[in-house]
């Protein structure tokens, strides 16, 4: 019985499972791959799907931007299946192999491939922290954490903002460094 050949004209996207904790080591290699075996025309994408999230440094109280993987041991792969592709990407060093019954190559719906790859930004996770006279507000620390207001006035020289929140049935300001408020 012969072996059957993978072809597909179209380049669709793939996930493959490595080992995890070596994601980047696995991207950067299948990109030196797709360059050194001359693939740029059928791999045509390696994606590490990351979120971006805000966080509060614990040692120096300042908000930094973070990155998570969203699929820890998982990367998207954008290319042309066939024989010479699923062989280089198969075999590639931290590679386990393609998700999809027995080994075999399933390419992702555009679904799928959305709700992977559209995810939070850098760029969106900086933007929650930008926030303005009259928007609402969430506050991340402190003894009014996770409680909504209104922010009533900026002063950009102290860095601070006076957010009227709502206890007791009254609005009560309080005034909150800039860097513990999140824009929702």
């Amino acid at each position: 019985m012969a072996e059957e050949k993978i072809e597909n004209k179209e380049p669709r996207w793939y996930l493959i499972h490595t080992y995890s904790g070596s994601e980047n080591k696995v991207l950067a290699e299948l990109d030196e791959r797709r360059k050194g075996y001359g693939l740029e025309d059928k791999i045509l994408r390696v994606e590490l799907p990351v979120d971006h999230y805000s966080e509060i440094d614990a040692k120096t109280h300042k908000r930094k931007i973070k990155t998570m993987k969203v699929f820890p041991g998982y990367l998207l792969v954008y290319m042309v299946l066939t024989d010479e592709t699923w062989y280089i990407v198969r075999n590639a060093p931290g590679v386990l192999g393609f998700v999809g019954p027995s080994g075999k190559p399933t390419p992702l719906t555009e679904e799928e491939v959305d709700k992977i790859l559209n995810r939070v930004t850098e760029e969106q996770a900086k933007e929650k922290l930008n926030f303005a006279v009259g928007n609402r507000v969430k506050i991340l620390v402190g003894p009014f954490k996770n409680m909504e207001g209104a922010v009533e006035e900026i002063d950009v020289e102290k860095g601070t903002a006076r957010v009227v929140l709502k206890m007791f049935g009254r609005e009560m300001p309080v005034e909150i460094q800039g860097e513990y408020i999140q824009k929702t």
